[in-house]
């Protein structure tokens, strides 16, 4: 009879639960059974898990220092729940500042198995020292672009170039309609909370500019849907908010627009054809901090290999209201522009993706680690 082996798996993001989701139905079978923290997509996939990402509501570093006691609550926890429950494998997935603490204190602990990272921290933009300390913790880091390996490899860290989730997208939007705009504000609860004045500004932009009769449509996820819709409840035009995988997908079809929450959503929204504008503010500690040390001028992924505002973005100082106006009266009216993006975005969304699956790749990889 096999032995069975288990994993410890920890994505304290929704990023990260989608990749951990997608990669454990792919490995659980009788033999090999997970544990671990994350969100409503691993939830049904977990034998047992210890937190939830809604626990993570930190976003920047400001807000990291204030939830400083309870991170560090959470980190000794976990660590020896690992340590005693003797896992054959732990995979930590994005959440680089958390993860690496986790890893850290494991190793610490005295773990004497493998420890592997999925989504390698963006040392090329800032930070490029974190590279190192990676390779002292980690024995192997999943890439979802090929140029990061250059980083590990240099330090000895085993890395595996597994592309971008955004593989899974099928661009089969055709036709769309006008009247249909979507509202993609955040998977953190802070996210959401600093970004809905903007959303807000935007209904009474559509509700006091223009005619037509549009409707709204907010995807989110099941720990935030209460928020949004206690946020929108008094809008006028019509609003749908929707935790169904499959009805957001159909819904995507017919988008005709998307202000869209930075990060790997703004990527998504891309490969589904859909023109956007970008849009994303720390508080005030964390824009200065950010100003200081990151080396790119854009947060769009897009944006930063072309080196040129492809998709428009309005981040942390740029983010105010005159700004907003201007930018999202031009997302409605200015066809050409919006034109202008999607046809730059299917002619090098392909330097983003992997010609197979990522997932599959991890799994496969996975396995046999273990």
């Amino acid at each position: 009879m096999n032995k069975i082996k288990k994993i410890f798996i920890c994505s304290t993001e929704q990023s990260g639960d989608n990749i951990a989701s997608e990669v454990l139905k792919k490995i659980i079978n009788k033999t090999l059974i997970a544990d671990g923290v994350g969100g409503s997509k691993t939830s049904k996939l977990l034998r047992k898990k210890f937190f939830d990402i809604k626990e993570f509501k930190s976003m920047g570093i400001f807000e990291v220092i204030i939830s400083l006691y309870k991170y560090i609550n959470i980190l000794n926890f976990l660590s020896k729940k690992i340590i005693k429950n003797q896992y054959d494998l732990v995979i930590t997935i994005d959440s680089p500042d958390f993860n690496f603490q986790l890893a850290k204190k494991l190793k610490k602990l005295n773990y004497n198995k493998k420890i592997i990272h999925i989504v390698a921290p963006s040392v090329w933009a800032w930070r490029q020292g974190r590279a190192k300390e990676f390779a002292k913790y980690y024995d192997e880091i999943f890439t979802l672009f090929k140029f990061e390996n250059k980083y590990f490899n240099i330090h000895g860290l085993k890395s595996t170039f597994i592309g971008h989730p955004i593989f899974h997208i099928s661009p089969t939007r055709k036709k769309y309609n006008k009247n249909y705009i979507t509202f993609l504000p955040g998977s953190r609860e802070k996210e959401v909370k600093k970004l809905m004045f903007y959303y807000n500004l935007a209904h009474t932009i559509l509700l006091k500019n223009y005619s037509k009769k549009y409707i709204i449509f907010i995807p989110t996820l099941p720990h935030l849907k209460k928020i949004i819709l206690m946020n929108t409840k008094n809008w006028k035009i019509k609003t749908i908010v929707s935790t169904n995988d499959k009805f957001i997908n159909k819904c995507y079809q017919k988008a005709f627009v998307s202000v869209t929450c930075s990060g790997t959503a703004s990527l998504e929204i891309a490969k589904q054809n859909i023109p956007q504008l970008i849009i994303y503010k720390f508080n005030f500690f964390t824009s200065i901090i950010a100003s200081l040390v990151v080396k790119i001028k854009y947060a769009n992924l897009i944006n930063i290999f072309a080196n040129k505002m492809i998709i428009p973005e309005l981040i942390n100082f740029n983010l105010t209201k005159s700004n907003f106006i201007y930018e999202f009266n031009k997302l409605i009216t200015d066809s050409k522009r919006n034109e202008k993006q999607i046809n730059y975005i299917k002619k090098n969304l392909k330097n983003f993706e992997n010609k197979k699956s990522p997932y599959l790749i991890c799994a496969n990889r996975i396995k046999k680690i273990i």
